[in-house]
Formats: C-alpha cells, structure tokens, sequence
C-alpha cells in the first residue's frame, strides 16, 4: 500500500524539480484549441457575384476588411445595392451600427475590396475601395470619432467626402491591393501596387496626423528571370502580408509573377514562383533579406528586384499552381512566419488548370525560421485545401499558430511540437461559408477571440447573409 506525501515531500520535491536545468517553471501551455462563442450578422442582403473565384467582400488579403480597434469592432463590405457599407459594435455584442457610405461599387470585380485603418494619432478611420489598376475611392472619419466611441454617435455625418485622392496626394492612375498598416508610433502607412498584374511596382505612403506624403516604390519589375521553361524580363511582386512586429519590425513574405508565360509548363497554370522574404527596421525606407542585406531603398533607384541576393525562402517554381498573397504573422518573439499553398510535386510536376488543380491537389504549408539556425523550415499541414483559396495565420497568446482555411475551417500547431503538429480544430459547420473569410488580426491581442467575417454560399449574383464568427482561444 502507497503512503500519502507529506507536506515536506511535497515541497521538497517541488523545490528539486525547479533547481534542475530545463526544467519548467510553470504549467505547460495550452494546446491550441478554439470554441465558437457567438456569431452575428451584418446584413442579410449583401452584395454577391463570383469573380476571380472569389467575392469582393471576403478576399483574405483585405488589410483591414474587420478590425478591432479600444474595445469596439468594425467591419466594410458592399450590400446589395452596391453600396458601401460600414459598421461597428462593441466587442460581445451581436448590436452592429451601420452607415451607408456614399459610393457604389462600379464593376464586378472581386479585387475592388474595401480596405480599413486607423490612424491613433488623430483617431481616425480610414477606407480605401474600389480599385483595380484604375483610380481609388477614398474617406475617412473626422477626427476623434473611435477615441471614444462608447459616446460618439456612429452616423453618415461622421465621416468626410468620398474622394479620388488621398487628401490631394494622387499615388498613381494605376492603384490596387490597398493595404492599410499602423505604425509603432501611431501613424499609417498605406501598400499599394502600381499598375499591373505581372508588371508592377509596390509602394508606399504615409500619413503624420496631418497630410498623407508618398514614400514611394519600393520594388521593381525589371530583370530577367529564367526557369526550366524560359525567360521573363517583367513582373509583379506579390505580398503575402506587410505586418510590424512588437519590436518595430515591418516584415514583408511575397512571391512573383512573371509577365511571361513562356516560364510555365502549360499555359492552363500561373506564373507565380518562390516565397521570398525582406524587412525593414526604419518604417519601410530600406529594406534588407533575412541576413541584413540591403536589398532595396523605398522612392529610390535601387528597388527590391528579381535578381537580389539571399530573397528566396523556399524555391519553387511556376509549374505548381502557388498562390499569391497568402498569409504572414509575427509571434512574441518577433519571428516572422508565412503560409503558403500550392500543388505539391507528388500529385505531378505540371498543373494544367489552376483552380481545378488546386482545388483537387491544393496543401497548405507553414515557413518558419529556426531561432537557433535561422534556417527557414517548412511544415504542410494535413488538411487538404479543398479550395482554390487561400489561408490565414494568426497566433495566440502562447504562440500556438492557427490557419482559417477556405470556408471558415480551422486548423492549429503548437509552439511546443515546432509546429508539427497541425491538426483540424473546426471543420466549419453550420457556416455555409463561400471561399475566403476575412480575418481580424486586431482583436486576438485585446480579447483573445480570433474573429472572421464571411459570406455565406448563394448562387449567381443573388445576395446573401454577410457574418461574423468569433472564438474564444487559450486564455
């Protein structure tokens, strides 16, 4: 017969374990883990057309179509009568406030996103819509309005004119991707591609509190690449995210795309290829590869190119169907990480249909850097994509990562594992969810809720319930 522990022992052995080396001072961390805790609507009739395979108003690249900003959320979609359409409410309630805003979408394109930020040095809300390599629409709150808003009125008279210009700054003729990104300090900065898909440049402007100032691009189009194929002598760097760290870092993963279909095996495919990786430690004026080289000087001569050193962080080439503008995120240590997805090698090494490809081969995979190496490593995670679409990162308070994948499913990895152990958390039930969903990565800091908008399946241009559903993670 076992005899009970005396106090003594107890403390004893408690005192022994955390004199050894390695050994843990506190409780292991929690597993991932998510619990859906509520799920609102927005509008019952929003806007609905399939375009480019996905829909205006939950493109998973939005920079910021759902934010979180002093305990209030706030969302942007187009409803059914093409208007725009911005919303808020307190975190926990299902009470949304709406304001009809005074511009309709123009065409049927789902790049015409409406994109948000805000600008904590005067408080204030800022929307970017409708564009695609063509002219912008812009507006922004008047000053103080998400200050405080548990006492300002949420109306059509809180937010300024709709106009063609960022206050009078004019970027370019030739405007998509607006992705708005707050500084450490509280200024924003605005990406933006200039002109077109596989021969464009990406760029930046900024705005102090008072005016917006164009930084200027920071990329290049030039130089020759050349696959196992052939040779392009154009193209387009694609983000997968522009995010700051903690620590003041702006953290940059993308991939190319080649004017030239001449680099493809089949002409049913994309001429993306290779994740590539820089950052900047000065708001974006330089930017360097993940070993410190400068590579490229914002509004200079020398941009960010094709045929820079030490760029790529996982090669791979046109022939597997990658997608562009995936995912990043930091975690507490600053690290940056990427999801990427693409038809791996052993389903064949030539897709032939991008969308069918995908969607029948399609994997998501994880790229990390090793703290210990700095060698980038790279793990897929075993939930076929089922999609053409794409995934998005985020990362708890114990730097578990989560991946919402296409139609509002969720998978999660520990930190602990490495992240090798990805596993299906939530299979989306009961969303309906057409494709991509439009993820908050404000709120996870403030609440410990990862939030999701997105739009349930209709057919046609026939509108349907816009959503958001929220979590609850670790705490």
């Amino acid at each position: 017969m076992r005899r009970p522990l005396t106090a003594a022992v107890l403390v004893t052995a408690l005192l022994t374990a955390l004199s050894l080396p390695g050994t843990a001072a506190r409780a292991a961390d929690p597993a991932p883990a998510v619990s859906k805790v509520a799920d609102t609507q927005l509008d019952s009739q929003a806007l609905y057309f399939v375009s480019y395979n996905g829909l205006v108003n939950n493109n998973a690249f939005q920079k910021n179509g759902l934010l979180t900003h002093k305990g209030h959320q706030y969302a942007a979609w187009y409803t059914a009568d093409r208007t725009a359409v911005v919303a808020r409410r307190a975190l926990g309630s299902a009470n949304w406030q709406t304001v009809r805003l005074p511009h309709q979408l123009r065409y049927d394109d789902s790049h015409n996103v409406i994109s948000m930020g805000v600008s904590r040095t005067d408080g204030r809300l800022h929307l970017n819509m409708d564009s695609h390599s063509d002219g912008f629409f812009y507006v922004k709150s008047a000053a103080g309005l998400l200050d405080d808003p548990t006492t300002t009125a949420w109306t059509a008279a809180g937010f300024g004119a709709v106009q063609t210009t960022l206050d009078g700054l004019s970027p370019t003729s030739r405007f998509t991707y607006p992705q708005f990104i707050a500084t450490p300090e509280g200024r924003l900065q605005l990406s933006y591609r200039v002109a077109v898909s596989g021969n464009g440049r990406n760029a930046l402007a900024e705005y102090d509190g008072t005016r917006w100032t164009a930084l200027g691009e920071w990329t290049s189009s030039t130089g020759t690449y050349t696959g196992e194929h052939g040779s392009s002598t154009a193209r387009n760097m694609y983000l997968h995210g522009i995010d700051y760290s903690a620590d003041g870092t702006l953290h940059a993963f993308f991939t190319w795309r080649e004017q030239s279909a001449a680099v493809m095996c089949d002409g049913g495919g994309i001429t993306n290829h290779d994740t590539g990786y820089v950052r900047s430690t000065d708001r974006g004026r330089t930017w360097r590869n993940a070993a410190g080289t400068l590579v490229g000087t914002t509004g200079g001569s020398d941009r960010v190119a094709v045929t820079d050193p030490g760029l790529v962080v996982d090669p791979l080439g046109p022939d597997h169907s990658l997608m562009n503008q995936e995912s990043q995120a930091t975690d507490s240590a600053h690290r940056p990480h990427a999801l990427v997805s693409y038809v791996p090698g052993r389903f064949g090494q030539c897709t032939t249909d991008y969308v069918a490809d995908r969607t029948a081969h399609g994997r998501v995979f994880h790229i990390r850097q090793d703290p210990a190496t700095g060698a980038w490593k790279k793990t897929e995670i075993p939930v076929p994509l089922n999609s053409s679409q794409r995934t998005h990162l985020v990362f708890d308070k114990y730097d578990n990562a989560y991946a919402v994948m296409p139609y509002g499913r969720i998978a999660g990895a520990s930190e602990a594992s490495g992240y090798t152990d990805w596993k299906l958390l939530f299979d989306g039930s009961g969303l309906n969810a057409f494709g991509e969903v439009v993820v908050d990565d404000t709120r996870l800091a403030q609440d410990g809720v990862l939030s999701f908008m997105y739009q349930q399946r209709s057919s046609g241009t026939t509108p349907s319930p816009i959503r958001v559903a929220d979590f609850a993670l670790p705490s």
